[in-house]
């Protein structure tokens, strides 16, 4: 069972912190798989294998924008999120999850990206866009104009998964100039919206993102309305978060 939670709007450093305390939870078997689907205030982040020029905009301007700079234990180089973007953090214990070279076999790092970008191909192609994955590189690119339109960057923990992927929908693609997305210059970036000419509601593409996990990861997914809901009151959850969340009714391997 895969538990699906849609915030609205809110901060990196809350969904962070959020992400955290659930993988704590996790480890501990103290809830099940969940998949966190929500949009970032603008914000660049740097995985573990990010290079500080790879960020193109000095800190005073980003500032201005209203851009935060954040460092995390994500894989990867430097990436985007804002407004318009749909993110999904799963926090999956992947011994659960088995492949099939047989059922002793489970799922690992390689696998389980390969397995977030066909939830992404899957789910651009239920808005009619081609998409495919590109040789050597992590992510989706549309098969169109061969612009990355989803980013994937994870970390995993004894077996437990954060962080996770983005998906532009409608997504300010001036924002992405500040950076070298992914450290990629050679490609350019695209959402949903440029690719069809209209902008698909986010509820429309976390729906169709939700049941393509389901597929995928041969889960049954259910909604749950609110973290409360998800785990009752545990310690180390923030049940009262910021205001931007009141909106919503070891061993480690790295990939980006």
């Amino acid at each position: 069972m895969i538990h699906i939670l849609q915030f609205d709007q809110i901060d990196y450093s809350t969904a962070l912190e959020l992400q955290r305390s659930l993988v704590e939870l996790r480890k501990g078997g103290e809830m099940g798989d969940v998949l966190l689907l929500l949009e970032h205030t603008p914000v660049i982040t740097l995985g573990r294998n990010a290079k500080a020029e790879h960020v193109l905009a000095s800190r005073e301007q980003l500032a201005a924008r209203g851009v935060e700079v954040f460092e995390c234990d994500r894989g990867g180089d430097v990436t985007y999120h804002g407004p318009g973007q749909l993110v999904g953090y799963p926090i999956f214990d992947l011994r659960g999850f088995t492949t099939p070279e047989g059922p002793r076999k489970t799922l690992g790092a390689v696998g389980f990206v390969r397995r977030l970008e066909e939830v992404l191909i899957r789910t651009c192609a239920d808005f009619g866009i081609a998409a495919q994955r590109v040789a050597g590189r992590t992510g989706v690119w549309t098969e169109h104009s061969d612009a990355k339109i989803a980013a994937i960057g994870v970390h995993i923990s004894r077996g437990v998964t954060s962080h996770g992927f983005a998906l532009n929908v409608s997504t300010d693609l001036e924002a992405f100039q500040l950076i070298v997305p992914c450290g990629i210059a050679d490609k350019s970036v695209t959402s949903l919206g440029r690719e069809l000419g209209e902008v698909p509601t986010l509820e429309k593409v976390a729906e169709s993102v939700a049941r393509n996990f389901g597929a995928v990861f041969q889960s049954q997914v259910l909604w749950v309305e609110n973290l409360e809901a998800l785990l009752g009151r545990r310690t180390g959850v923030p049940m009262k978060p910021p205001a931007e969340l009141r909106r919503m009714h070891g061993e480690e391997e790295n990939w980006a």
